[in-house]
């Protein structure tokens, strides 16, 4: 796949995950997000986010009683050595070995590591490698 530029921001709002163990998925999370950078921005007794990521459990308002799926979400990463440091945290704080951080021959740069969550949902840290940001993130303000 030949790509020019990536564009980040227009497709996704949020994603909810409805897991089974809440604070198991809130150890897993905390630790990969403090080794992404990225600040937990709330949480209450049967639910936390981040950013565009919601996880709660069934029986929260949010959900409609029923697990989510296992689904594959890919973080981004700002070099490789933060790639290293989610992988090394996953696995630390109850998460499954599902790919060691290294080179992907998905396009030149691409470097990743993969986890398994506690519920079983493929979580990646990507650095596409060198390139430049327009933006460090985009901001909403309503």
């Amino acid at each position: 796949m030949e790509t020019q530029e990536l564009h980040r921001g227009r497709l996704i709002d949020h994603i909810q995950l409805v897991v089974r163990d809440l604070e198991a998925s809130r150890r897993f999370y905390t630790a990969v997000f403090e080794t992404l950078q990225v600040p937990m921005a709330g949480s209450g007794k049967d639910y936390f986010w981040a950013d565009e990521l919601f996880v709660s459990t069934a029986s929260s308002e949010a959900a409609n009683g029923e697990l989510t799926g296992r689904h594959h979400l890919a973080f981004q990463a700002r070099d490789r050595a933060m790639v290293e440091a989610f992988h090394r945290a996953a696995l630390a704080h109850g998460g499954r070995d599902n790919g060691a951080p290294g080179k992907r021959d998905y396009h030149p740069g691409y470097y990743a590591a993969f986890a398994l969550d506690p519920d079983g949902n493929n979580i990646e840290a990507v650095y596409h490698g060198e390139a430049e940001r327009s933006a460090a993130s985009v901001k909403i303000v309503f």
